[in-house]
């Protein structure tokens, strides 16, 4: 299932580590993707791990 969700956050959601965004000073919005996709990376890293 996250390796599905990866493959979509890849698709769809903005890479802000290629834009070289400052966390600092990066958005509400801009820091929920940033979260969401670590999430989603560090899952789908397990599952295949195992």
């Amino acid at each position: 299932m996250f390796k599905i969700l990866a493959k979509i956050n890849k698709a769809i959601l903005p890479s802000y580590s290629k834009q070289r965004i400052d966390l600092a000073k990066a958005t509400k919005l801009q820091k929920a993707i940033i979260a969401w996709r670590y999430f989603v990376t560090i899952h789908a890293l397990e599952k295949k791990q195992k």
